[in-house]
């Protein structure tokens, strides 16, 4: 069975289409990070929409300015289209037949109908340009315009008919080949045949929109900004990107007018279970902001915004009017009208009603309130107003930070303070505007590094001792570079535990951790060991699972639904069967906590890594296979050299820690093959443990056996080996035990016979190795070549795990 990625839309801005030099930065990043079947929906470059309003209005009133912005308009895209086409003809010629009929129609009474053909053009030229482009450096794409396909009623807010748009869309997706879509953002089509525009961030609204039309579940947005910022990045320099935001955070930030994101581009990201990446184009390597519908672990703010053109609508509810009663109606009366406020006040002595909107649009609302059915006795708006804000999930609940906000607020001229209603935001308007100095000064006081962080180690084999001595070492370090405070509060083994919220380390004194562990441990009952790590007091808690334990793994949904993120040195969890994978995933995302696995495969060799960066970085993987069991390399190599029977190598490699602590873990391949599906599923393929064909060296009643009765029982499997070896070896061949993903769904874990110059045959015990074919190294495979796995190389890949964690806190 073949597995398919997944496509994805992306959508480029304005800005990052402003000019030739722009529009090639941007389609390399379309040749790195998308697929072949991905739909790209472009703005306008540049101010191009600007431009055509400024022609539109011009041409009723000033016909000599208007020709002079005619031809502003003309030289600008004519220039980037002869810089970046060998054949710019290709796209100019049906350009300047554009022109010529839009400024017949700019000869005729202005309409809605002309204004929005005029002012769409522009995603329509900029779209052929860029899909011009790219066909000629070898980038396969078709142009598409929406048009064809969207359809919405002229309005204020014009809404997309889904069920007759999606079915519009269908038969272009097909037609598209397994090409790239360039599609144009903003512009859509009516019953009559006109085009209507989707209003502001009309292009953002598209991309999302049309990615839930195609069924498309990731949508990237590149703008000249990486993502959300804990605040203004122009105005705070020490502002830190987001690497996760929910998606009730990211309304209520546009909801307050902020400028990273719209309300409406959000709404099918919400409705269609959408998640949205925002990334910058111009610094692609700066990382990004997720937005997703997931469950936080915390109840904190995470954004300082401000806004400094704010007005207040005052309403003076007559002496008459029962006062609760009146505001439960003109309150039904907003939200009907659709015109909630950004924050609003009730004073109940003096019975006025304030009500905060952006200057730009509150005379307009001013004008609606007219047709208030309420009687009112006076009303009036002011206009010298600010806002400063906190959001994030839960913040009005964390006592903490509400009382710093208010505390930093007390020397400040404070109209009201609002609590959005979902406890999301916490709302000041104020009398003054909100200067540099004090939005530092929130932003510091909120946000500098508070956390603390607990670590559980599940786990007290030699893995566990070596990264415990590397913790020790590395602690100061590691809390120095993070500005975390990590306290290591438990250790546990198969039934007993050494628990203490104050720290484990300072109470070792002399004693080695051996000694300390058996005077300090105490038996765990079921469930203990969890209700215990959910009262923890700190910020975070992390639990380092260093076991090879089924039954650990299946407590992860129970530590990802309280909020704990995991570290897996265990492989059980990360190859559990698709499903059941999926559903940890989810959990994990939905908590806002995180597991990492990477110390699952290649202990120190950074293979999971490698796979995910490629793919993250538009690269398509083929295959992988290698030495997935370094004990089974070990195995053949010796039984190669022939100075043992294989029985014999079992036992010695069991006797020196080489194999797992059950060899038939290894010999049936168990081991092997959940590598393999981990590393499928790093490379970005949903492979379940059943779509792999396992080659078991043992007899189907081996598991049954003690081990003890196991070891007695190898004869037959001696016996085996030896006719299979003669045979190879009469071939001029070599036995070796391989692992091999396809992603044409041929993958299996076997015994293979090789040439003797074929790199897996030439790997030495204590060597790894594994071979990576992709769409870029097709013909010359990615190598990864070192030492196999031992405590040191996967203790420091666990270190390395919980270092990545560090960042994404």
């Amino acid at each position: 069975m073949a597995i398919h990625p997944t496509k994805e839309m992306h959508k480029f801005g304005g800005s990052s289409l402003a000019d030739a030099e722009h529009i090639r930065n941007v389609a390399q990043i379309i040749k790195k990070y998308t697929r072949h079947s991905d739909l790209i929906v472009v703005s306008a470059m540049g101010n191009m929409t600007n431009n055509l309003i400024e022609w539109i209005h011009l041409s009723s009133t000033d016909p000599v300015t208007a020709n002079q912005q005619l031809q502003k308009i003309k030289f600008h895209y004519l220039t980037q289209a002869n810089t970046l086409l060998n054949a710019p003809e290709t796209v100019s010629q049906q350009f300047l037949e554009d022109i010529l009929s839009l400024s017949s129609l700019l000869d005729k009474p202005l309409s809605d109908a002309i204004y929005a053909e005029v002012v769409g053009h522009g995603e329509i030229w900029t779209a052929k340009l860029v899909s011009a482009y790219l066909n000629q450096i070898g980038i396969a794409n078709h142009y598409l315009d929406s048009r064809l396909f969207m359809y919405a009623e002229r309005a204020v807010l014009p809404q997309v008919d889904v069920e007759h748009s999606q079915r519009q869309l269908q038969p272009h997706l097909q037609q598209a080949d397994g090409k790239r879509l360039v599609v144009t953002g903003f512009i859509c089509q009516n019953q009559a045949k006109e085009t209507v525009l989707l209003g502001r961030n009309g292009s953002d609204y598209s991309a999302t929109q049309i990615a839930a039309l195609a069924d498309i579940k990731k949508v990237t947005i590149w703008s000249d900004v990486a993502g959300v910022y804990s605040a203004d990045p122009h105005q705070i320099g020490n502002a830190n990107l987001l690497s996760f935001l929910r998606v009730d955070e990211a309304t209520e930030l546009s909801r307050l007018a902020a400028p990273v994101l719209h309300a409406r581009t959000l709404q099918p990201v919400k409705s269609h279970q959408l998640t949205l990446l925002l990334r910058s184009s111009l610094q692609p390597e700066n990382g990004s902001t997720r937005i997703e519908h997931a469950l936080s672990a915390s109840e904190n703010g995470k954004i300082v915004t401000h806004h400094n053109q704010i007005g207040l609508i005052e309403l003076t509810i007559p002496p008459t009017q029962d006062l609760e009663q009146w505001l439960q109606q003109c309150r039904s009366w907003i939200g009907q009208q659709q015109l909630l406020p950004l924050a609003q006040s009730v004073d109940h002595q003096q019975r006025l009603l304030k009500l905060a909107y952006p200057v730009e649009y509150i005379d307009n609302v001013y004008i609606q309130f007219k047709q208030l059915p309420l009687p009112v006795e006076s009303s009036s708006i002011r206009y010298d107003l600010s806002l400063l804000a906190i959001v994030g999930y839960g913040v009005c609940r964390n006592s903490l930070q509400m009382m710093r906000f208010l505390q930093m607020l007390k020397t400040q001229p404070v109209e009201f303070v609002w609590q959005s209603p979902d406890q999301i935001s916490v709302v000041a308007i104020l009398r003054r505007q909100v200067n540099r100095e004090l939005l530092r000064n929130v932003h510091d006081d909120l946000f500098r590094p508070h956390k603390t962080i607990g670590l559980v180690v599940l786990g007290k084999g030699p893995i566990a001792k070596t990264w415990l001595d590397l913790y020790r070492q590395r602690r100061e370090e590691l809390s120095a570079r993070s500005k975390f405070n990590f306290t290591l509060i438990g250790l546990v083994s198969s039934t007993k535990g050494w628990l203490s919220y104050q720290g484990l380390i300072p109470q070792l004194k002399n004693r080695t951790l051996d000694d300390a562990f058996e005077q300090q441990a105490q038996e765990l009952e079921p469930n203990q060991l969890l209700n215990w790590m959910s009262g923890h007091p700190f910020d975070e808690l992390v639990i380092l699972d260093i076991t090879a334990s089924e039954e650990v793994a299946k407590h992860y949904m129970s530590f990802a639904k309280h909020g704990f993120h995991v570290i897996s040195a265990n492989k059980r969890g990360a190859a559990f069967p698709l499903a059941a994978f999926h559903e940890l995933q989810n959990a994990f995302q939905q908590s806002g906590s995180h597991w990492l696995y990477n110390a699952t495969i290649g202990s120190g060799l950074p293979i999971n890594t490698i796979l995910r960066d490629l793919v993250e970085s538009g690269d398509t993987i083929l295959s992988v296979e290698g030495t997935f069991s370094d004990t089974m390399t070990w195995l053949f190599y010796q039984y190669e050299q022939h100075s043992h029977s294989f029985a014999e190598l079992i036992e010695q490699a069991w006797e020196q820690g080489l194999s797992e602590r059950n060899p038939r873990e290894d010999l049936s391949g168990m081991d092997a093959m959940r590598k393999l599906v981990i590393a499928a599923r790093s490379a970005g393929y949903d492979l379940d443990p059943q779509q792999i064909k396992v080659e078991s060296l043992l007899d189907p009643n081996a598991e049954e056996l003690s081990l003890n009765t196991f070891f007695e029982s190898l004869n037959p499997l001696n016996k085996r080996l030896e006719e299979r070896y003669l045979n190879t070896h009469d071939d001029g061949l070599t036995l070796r035990y391989v692992a091999r993903f396809n992603a044409d769904g041929q993958s299996s874990v076997c015994l293979e016979e090789l040439e003797p110059d074929d790199l897996i045959s030439r790997t030495l015990p204590g060597e790894n190795l594994y071979i990576i074919r992709s769409q870029w190294y097709r013909d010359k495979p990615l190598v990864i070549h070192g030492p196999s796995s031992g405590p040191a190389m996967t203790a420091g890949a666990i270190q390395s795990d919980l270092n990545r964690l560090v960042k994404l806190l």
